[in-house]
């Protein structure tokens, strides 16, 4: 059965964004957005569940089922075991880890079936996968730039503030609560997005069958930028660290990206498209 890959883009996209609302309400205790996760998520498995009985009544003869059969029955097992551990218990980061998992076994089984066909001619499968993991990627780039100047602008006002030094302009500014508020959520947009690209760029070079790959610059360096803003979550939610020390150690969060985005590329093995 051949099908457009547009229709799994879609499922791939709905599956990051409720994954992106449930990270949130770990992060922020915030129930709307685990509402709103669990409605996407609810609408990710009840695509699934159409896709995987369609493909398996296709061959309802044959007692074997196929490997993208199998990974996206797995997948789907996922989704059905995180929803009901939603329903029946408050453990939102076990969700949110086990979803990972699930999106990025679903990415495995999508463009690694031979039966999906590419949305726009002149690409292979392995470039809508691309230019799913890039998007991503570029997403998170965004959130920790807004997130930096957030954080600038937070030691700027602090530093006037305790020195007493009040202008117009400074008026102007948020308050140091709202500023830091606005970095938080930038990150817990960023950090999230940043993982999902991660994984995506783990099933390409799987597909790519080249191990190597998992041992390039680029991708060690992308990992430390997860581990630095993973570790700024932890001090924000758990060892209530004050303000200006979370800005500055968000700033070198932010210099790590900047050396990511910038000096990795220039020795990556794969990732020269950029300065194309």
């Amino acid at each position: 059965m051949v099908t457009q890959s547009w229709l799994y883009d879609a499922m791939i996209y709905m599956y990051a964004l409720s994954l992106l609302f449930y990270f949130s309400d770990f992060a922020r205790a915030n129930r709307s957005a685990k509402r709103m996760g669990t409605g996407l998520l609810s609408f990710v498995w009840i695509l699934q569940t159409v896709y995987l009985c369609m493909s398996i009544f296709g061959h309802v003869s044959q007692w074997a089922l196929s490997r993208s059969d199998v990974l996206f029955l797995f997948s789907w097992l996922l989704v059905a075991i995180s929803l009901g551990v939603n329903r029946f218990f408050r453990i939102e980061l076990f969700v949110f880890f086990i979803n990972v998992l699930g999106f990025a076994i679903l990415a495995l089984n999508i463009f690694g079936n031979p039966h999906v066909t590419p949305t726009l001619k002149g690409w292979n499968i392995n470039d809508e996968l691309l230019f799913i993991h890039i998007t991503m990627a570029i997403g998170s780039y965004a959130a920790f730039t807004v997130a930096a100047i957030f954080s600038g602008m937070y030691l700027f006002l602090h530093r006037q503030l305790k020195e007493k030094q009040f202008s117009p302009n400074m008026m102007r500014l948020p308050s140091l609560e709202k500023i830091e508020e606005y970095t938080y959520f930038a990150i817990i947009v960023g950090a999230p997005l940043l993982l999902l690209a991660l994984s995506l760029g783990g099933v390409w070079i799987a597909l790519e069958g080249n191990k190597d790959l998992f041992w390039d610059p680029k991708v060690i360096n992308s990992v430390f930028v997860l581990a630095a803003y993973t570790f700024y979550l932890f001090q924000h939610h758990s060892l209530r660290v004050s303000g200006n020390k979370l800005a500055a150690w968000n700033l070198a969060a932010f210099l790590i990206v900047v050396i990511n985005f910038v000096v990795s590329n220039l020795v990556s093995g794969f990732h020269q498209w950029i300065w194309m």
